[in-house]
């Protein structure tokens, strides 16, 4: 028999679980947070207008956005070097109204910010992993490492892309590798950024600079992962030296700002977003590549959809009805979102004349058609669910 009980566990302490416990619970729900604090994360995200509304509504905003920088003008540049290539395009936020399209911050800043939210809030924290999940007709009993076990009638499930819940609802994946890595870095530089974000489409994957405070940026490189690789052995001299020819040296001198790290590329996708009293956000839900900064902020469309869903606190939160309600809420959402960054990604691994053409064409179209052009900048910006 479980000893403790709740109306909602969200089992995870990073940036999507701890925003989740944080909004369920100003919703009204009795909520348990499942997790040790997340290890430190010296990667930063770009946060699009959509996420950066629902962390003014938790609060959060207010106290991080000094340490962010705004993202006024995204720039796409044809690096590729073949022979049909795609115009450089340039959106401004201004052009649908807004001052910037996200910011971007250091994830250990959020991660901190979200934490004191949590901690102001009357949830219950359980700061240990969980070992085992039994799902039923009335709840999910959790069995913790700590000894612990906990019942809840929902769980969200929000402990990344080797979800021990996710198995435990047994909601299949269907996972997929890329033959890349990503080298992500952050950097100083002798000229301004002027708050633009600068994506190269280089022959085996982006190579983007996204500006942060000051004459600083974060640049997240994908390539073959032995170059990848190859470029963590480097002295920092030598690695700054790349970058700046890399980038045309559009900031000017290079020189690196902290601990680089390398991550290998994959994606994921799930059959079902809930199942068994149990809903998915996340990378617990999707996985795709680092382009157009989508990750963590189709993640917050997540929690805004669990609000949306669960909102009035009325009958039973792990309800089949809620449950269906969830998968609908999100499954266009991140179905077309996720295969519009594959397939963006793989016209760049393709190398193949046709698929060029067909990328230059639609990039030019985006570039030239008004209607076309605002419809991708707000998509893109990702306003909450």
């Amino acid at each position: 028999m479980a000893q403790e009980v709740a109306s909602i566990a969200v089992v995870g302490a990073g940036p999507v679980g701890l925003a989740a416990a944080a909004l369920l619970s100003d919703v009204g729900y009795a909520v348990s947070l499942v997790a040790p604090p997340a290890p430190p994360d010296e990667r930063t995200s770009a946060l699009m207008a959509g996420s950066v509304a629902l962390l003014e509504r938790l609060g959060v905003w207010q106290e991080i956005a000094p340490a962010s920088a705004p993202l006024r003008t995204l720039r796409i540049v044809d690096a590729t070097g073949r022979l049909i290539r795609a115009p450089e395009v340039t959106f401004d936020a201004s052009e649908i109204g807004l001052a910037a399209f996200g910011h971007n911050i250091a994830n250990a800043a959020l991660v901190a910010a979200l934490e004191k939210a949590v901690a102001a809030r009357p949830i219950r924290r359980l700061a240990a992993l969980v070992d085992d999940a039994t799902p039923s007709d009335t709840d999910v009993s959790l069995r913790l490492a700590s000894g612990e076990e906990v019942a809840a009638r929902l769980v969200i499930a929000a402990d990344g892309r080797k979800s021990k819940l996710r198995e435990a609802a047994g909601i299949a994946t269907d996972e997929w590798n890329y033959p890349q890595a990503a080298l992500v870095v952050n950097v100083g530089h002798s000229a301004p950024h002027d708050d633009t974000s600068t994506e190269f489409h280089m022959r085996k994957g982006p190579f983007t600079l996204v500006p942060l405070p000051g004459n600083r940026s974060s640049l997240v490189w994908v390539d073959a992962p032995e170059e990848s690789r190859r470029r963590l052995a480097l002295d920092d001299t030598a690695l700054a030296a790349e970058i700046e020819a890399q980038s045309s040296s559009i900031l000017g001198a290079i020189a690196i700002d902290g601990r680089r790290q390398v991550f290998p590329l994959s994606g994921m996708s799930v059959s079902r977003f809930a199942d068994a009293r149990i809903m998915l956000a996340g990378e617990a839900a999707h996985v795709i590549p680092p382009i157009g900064a989508q990750g963590l902020n189709l993640g917050y469309r997540d929690v805004a959809a669990l609000a949306g869903v669960l909102a009035p606190v009325v009958g039973d939160p792990g309800a089949p009805a809620r449950l269906e309600a969830y998968d609908r809420a999100r499954r266009a959402d991140v179905v077309t979102r996720t295969a519009a960054v594959d397939a963006l990604n793989r016209t760049l691994l393709a190398g193949f004349l046709p698929v060029d053409a067909l990328r230059a064409a639609g990039l030019f179209a985006i570039d030239r058609i008004p209607a076309l052009r605002h419809f991708a900048m707000r998509q893109g910006v990702g306003a909450a669910s």
